[in-house]
């Protein structure tokens, strides 16, 4: 098997979601081998993920989840790739806000493989941070987007966010994975699963039920 490439591409700029400006800076993963690769989320300017792609073929453009952050140039990278690009059907009612004027390309659905060469990318439903939030694992490594972070989880207070159902899929879906799972997220540092699980524990030691 070939050896697998990941390429971080961090790249500034903003959203604005229900009225409200956000400044951020996203983390786009390119991930695969020397020949193909897939890329996971298409954040605010296509070019530098364009460089990081680097001539490969893109098998997938994978969207973690609907907030334009991550969507934002998924015409212009399909465009420009070739790739089609992928959302879960739960989050395409933020698509058809964000991204009137293309049609995704196909769908996510839980416990599907993306092709990456010889590698194989899982899709792992984690609806809390969107209801169509998803993550996706290779070997020993996990991109959550936003739904788990180094320090705790994603947002859950906009509209269609829900803390109980985002602590839920962490525990039910993340935390099972083998301690030393590397997490990389949609904003900020990667971590892994060992180091994050106790804070994780404690707010799912927090729902109703739990005790």
């Amino acid at each position: 098997m070939s050896h697998l490439h990941i390429n971080r591409v961090e790249i500034a700029g903003f959203f604005v979601l229900y009225g409200q400006r956000v400044d951020c800076i996203n983390n786009v993963w390119v991930v695969g081998t020397e020949d193909e690769v897939v890329v996971i989320d298409a954040s605010h300017d296509a070019a530098p993920i364009i460089e990081a792609i680097a001539g490969r073929t893109v098998s997938a453009i994978a969207i973690t989840h609907g907030h334009p952050d991550h969507l934002n140039v998924a015409d212009a990278l399909g465009d420009a790739t070739g790739a089609p690009v992928l959302i879960h059907p739960d989050d395409r009612f933020f698509w058809d806000e964000f991204q009137p004027d293309r049609v995704p390309d196909g769908a996510l659905r839980d416990g599907g493989t993306l092709s990456a060469g010889t590698h194989r990318l899982t899709v792992i439903h984690t609806p809390g941070h969107s209801p169509g939030s998803v993550c996706f694992r290779v070997d020993d490594i996990v991109f959550t987007g936003d739904t788990i972070f180094q320090g705790g989880p994603g947002a859950t207070d906009r509209p269609r966010g829900d803390f109980p159902t985002i602590i839920s899929s962490i525990r039910d879906r993340l935390l099972v994975l083998p301690s030393q799972t590397v997490v990389h997220p949609g904003h900020g540092p990667s971590t892994q699963i060992g180091v994050e699980e106790p804070l994780y524990r404690q707010f799912a030691d927090l729902l109703p039920g739990s005790a």
